[in-house]
């Protein structure tokens, strides 16, 4: 609010000669390189989905969850650069590495602005529990259906919950945290979630849909698969924009992971190296 409240520098929705001044291609390209940070704000929205089976009525609680969630965060995202850009001009935002804590210190000083920069810092250390609670549970459920490391489907004596995965990822997180810039850390995380999570879903969502048909599907989706088809296109652009190194960077992940899966099939019989339930399918 305090940007709404202390604007000092004006905020144009267009450049200056409309929508005739935009540059067409040179514009596609920055969105898209603007877009690679900005969905990083948008990424926990599916993290309800992580949790499906342990949520009462999913089919009504999970669409609900993620369209407020969308929302939410747009509107909140929309209102803090707004807010910032009422009072820092975008030629000196552009160059500052700790925008928030300078907006503060712009508006209330340098004692409130420490404050901020602590804020923000708690923050962001808080969401990684919510991370941690959605991607503990894809091992862990993988683990539980065989088709993964069976310590990562052991659970908690006394909690319940899938304490091996989640300080094993914990653990790795931490030591990336070390080792990488956070820019860095965002192209690469969305590189390998487009491929393995965004565009892999929705390719798994026609295959699903083709093999068993919608009945005991317990959504729908309208204009089916125009949505997919839509939503795949989009993700690959986004992919592109994050640029070369981490596109191969993300290539190399699923490489790794697909070689890790032939081993692991061909250990126990599975497919593509045997029946799809190995030896207990032909039992």
């Amino acid at each position: 609010m305090g940007g709404l409240t202390h604007a000092t520098v004006p905020v144009a929705w267009l450049p200056a000669g409309g929508l005739s001044a935009l540059p067409g291609a040179l514009l596609a390209a920055g969105m898209g390189q603007a877009t690679v940070k900005t969905i990083y704000s948008y990424l926990g929205y599916y993290n309800v989905c992580h949790l499906g089976g342990e949520i009462e009525e999913p089919q009504r609680v999970i669409p609900r969850s993620i369209f407020l969630s969308i929302l939410g965060i747009m509107a909140l995202y929309l209102l803090l650069n707004w807010s910032v850009g009422s009072v820092i001009p975008w030629q000196e935002a552009r160059h500052s590495e700790f925008i928030v804590s300078t907006f503060v210190e712009r508006l209330y000083g340098a004692t409130a602005a420490k404050a901020a920069t602590a804020l923000v810092l708690w923050v962001a250390f808080a969401s990684l529990f919510a991370v941690l609670l959605g991607y503990s549970r894809i091992p862990y459920a993988a683990a539980a259906d065989g088709e993964f490391l069976p310590v990562f489907g052991r659970t908690h004596p006394t909690k319940h919950f899938p304490h091996v995965s989640l300080l094993l990822l914990g653990g790795v997180g931490f030591v990336f945290s070390l080792l990488f810039r956070l820019g860095e850390v965002i192209s690469a995380i969305l590189a390998m979630r487009i491929l393995v999570q965004f565009v892999g879903q929705a390719v798994g969502l026609v295959l699903l849909r083709r093999r068993r048909g919608t009945q005991g599907l317990p959504f729908r989706m309208p204009l089916f698969p125009v949505p997919v088809v839509l939503a795949v296109a989009v993700w690959l652009w986004v992919f592109w924009s994050t640029g070369p190194r981490f596109m191969l960077s993300g290539l190399a992940v699923i490489g790794a992971g697909v070689g890790a899966f032939l081993l692991w099939s061909r250990r126990l019989g599975r497919w593509p190296f045997g029946a799809p339930g190995g030896s207990e399918a032909g039992a």
